[in-house]
């Protein structure tokens, strides 16, 4: 069965000058104040949609790389993922890069860069975002 999150932004004036905010609305966990100046030059505690996107980037190929790593029988200790979304304006995101570390138990420095890259094609989020380019690096830590 397939399921709908939804999230909510409000926006008011211009876009150098306006403001608005964003509201995770299924889970109601949060809104966020978004600008112009949040994107492009300093966030000053507020939000922009590329960090959004890196949140759910990490969040999706971590939640991804567990699931491969258990369906294989090496179920992982701990993976810690951080995504970096770069927005340049005028172009718009021009790249993702990935940055995952793990501890597997019972397997390779090498099986776990072969995971790695099949969770960041197999991510939906990763699947979403097929027209940029992504980079991953993987870090293999001994159990």
């Amino acid at each position: 069965m397939a399921t709908v999150r939804t999230a909510a932004a409000h926006w008011e004036g211009s876009l150098m000058e306006g403001a608005g905010t964003v509201e995770l609305s299924s889970s109601k966990l949060a809104t966020f104040d978004v600008t112009w100046a949040s994107r492009t030059e300093s966030p000053e505690g507020r939000t922009s949609p590329e960090e959004l996107i890196a949140a759910a980037h990490a969040t999706c190929f971590s939640m991804s790389l567990s699931h491969a790593l258990a369906q294989a029988g090496t179920p992982p200790t701990m993976i810690d993922t951080t995504a970096d979304v770069t927005f340049q304006a005028g172009q718009g995101i021009t790249g993702i890069a990935l940055r995952t570390r793990g501890s597997v138990p019972g397997i390779t420095a090498e099986q776990f860069a072969e995971a790695a890259e099949g969770a960041k094609v197999n991510c939906p989020v990763s699947q979403a975002l097929t027209g940029t380019t992504i980079t991953l690096s993987a870090e293999f830590v001994e159990a």
